[in-house]
């Protein structure tokens, strides 16, 4: 897999559509979860592109502190389901991980974590904090690596 970082106005039209098709594949039809994926936040992020064959495969958009929360933040982790299998979650994240570091200048990451991906999370260095809530009907931990 091949990981790009860019900024939104270095996003192709063709780059959006897959990003946008990806999360729509993933959180909406997969997780069956009804919601406003185009929230008017990624203008603002950065967003990390991973692809195999030409194909987006693996994505996340981060922010800076401030942007989204008060510290900057990684979100919308998505990773194809039929590439799950090549562990791709943890090449994408390490790349987001490494990207927020080289490009914010920032070590303190925040993220909005599925409560069932919790031990994934936490195999990124990643720890709990606070309780679980509800976001989009679904479970969630807040979660910072420092």
């Amino acid at each position: 897999m091949v990981v790009t970082v860019k900024s939104f106005k270095e996003l192709t039209t063709k780059d959006l559509y897959a990003v946008l098709q990806l999360r729509s594949e993933v959180f909406v039809v997969e997780q069956d979860c009804v919601y406003q994926d185009v929230d008017g936040k990624d203008f603002e992020a950065f967003h990390v592109l991973g692809y195999k064959d030409n194909n987006l495969v693996a994505y996340t958009r981060f922010f800076k502190s401030g942007d989204y929360f008060k510290d900057a933040s990684i979100g919308r982790v998505v990773v194809k389901k039929s590439e799950r299998k090549h562990k791709y979650g943890y090449v994408i994240m390490q790349e987001s991980i490494a990207a927020v570091k080289e490009h914010l200048q920032e070590t303190t990451i925040k993220i909005s974590a599925q409560k069932y991906l919790l031990k994934f999370y936490t195999n990124l260095g990643f720890k709990e904090e606070g309780d679980v809530y509800l976001e989009d009907g679904i479970p969630h931990m807040i979660m910072y690596k420092h």
